[in-house]
């Protein structure tokens, strides 16, 4: 029977992952600076791409068994996973876009939310704006959950509380199909990193975690379908998604989150968190 590895890493192998979450955070900067009318998905995968060769890595999303493009673009009802097309934006769409880079066998991955700016009405724009806005609040609620937590459950139940305190009446749907996860050697690595509260405690947050968190809302009911593509996760119901997304990692001297250029200091520190450099 083969020896399972751990889900800790080493001082050095968590530095290993400080330069391919700043590539990711550059291939992001480089797309979002881009989002326009008119622009298309493709053309957002392009700019995502360049940036990730010119700076020596390789999208993780291309290691990937059968997906061809640099970062996933979803747009309105798809939630996450959409694939870059060539249908122009239009003003008050709501985008998600998330990518990873793999840098001397490290990765990284973040992914953002954003309304496409222009002349759209501020009943379509509004209820979009306060999702993305909470979803990328409850990210950072976690976050910081993550900096005190004795185990990864903590996280989850402080995403979800987040959610429930800043939705508006009715509140918004937390995807349960999918969750944030393990990042290290592979993008995707054990355990599990849920987007709401669950019974089980998880593992021991100690130093040498690297997770990626990501939150998955909806406006409307949670229930999503994958498309025909194989890919796409859309909502049944048609309402609007958000996904947002940081690489962070737990160390001796506290968090680092990997893929934010100042480690999170910014946004965590509402919170009364401030990230420490790891050393």
């Amino acid at each position: 029977m083969g020896l399972r590895s751990s889900i800790y890493k080493k001082p050095a192998q968590l530095r290993s992952m400080i330069e391919p979450g700043l590539i990711t955070a550059d291939a992001l900067d480089a797309v979002r600076a881009l989002i326009a009318p008119g622009v298309t998905t493709l053309e957002l995968d392009a700019a995502a791409s360049a940036l990730i060769t010119a700076r020596g890595a390789v999208s993780n999303f291309q290691m990937v068994r059968g997906y061809r493009h640099t970062v996933c673009a979803s747009v309105n009802e798809q939630v996450v996973h959409g694939i870059p097309n060539d249908r122009p934006l239009q003003a008050g769409d709501i985008l998600s876009i998330d990518a990873g880079a793999e840098f001397r066998g490290w990765n990284g991955d973040s992914a953002f939310t954003v309304i496409v700016p222009g002349d759209a009405p501020e009943e379509l724009v509004a209820p979009r704006r306060r999702l993305s806005e909470v979803t990328e609040g409850s990210l950072w609620a976690g976050i910081a959950a993550l900096s005190r937590a004795s185990h990864l459950s903590e996280v989850g139940a402080a995403i979800e509380q987040y959610i429930d305190d800043n939705a508006p009446v009715g509140g918004y749907g937390i995807l349960r199909d999918y969750v944030g996860h393990g990042i290290g050697r592979k993008m995707h690595e054990s355990p599990s990193i849920f987007n709401y509260a669950v019974a089980d405690r998880g593992p021991e947050v100690r130093p040498g975690l690297a997770v990626a968190i990501e939150p998955m809302v909806v406006i409307g009911d949670q229930e999503t379908f994958t498309e025909d593509d194989g890919w796409t996760v859309s909502t049944v119901d048609g309402s609007a998604g958000s996904h947002w997304e940081h690489s962070v990692a737990v160390h001796d001297g506290g968090i680092w989150v990997l893929t934010a250029h100042d480690g999170g200091a910014e946004k965590l520190a509402p919170f009364g968190v401030v990230p420490k450099e790891i050393d």
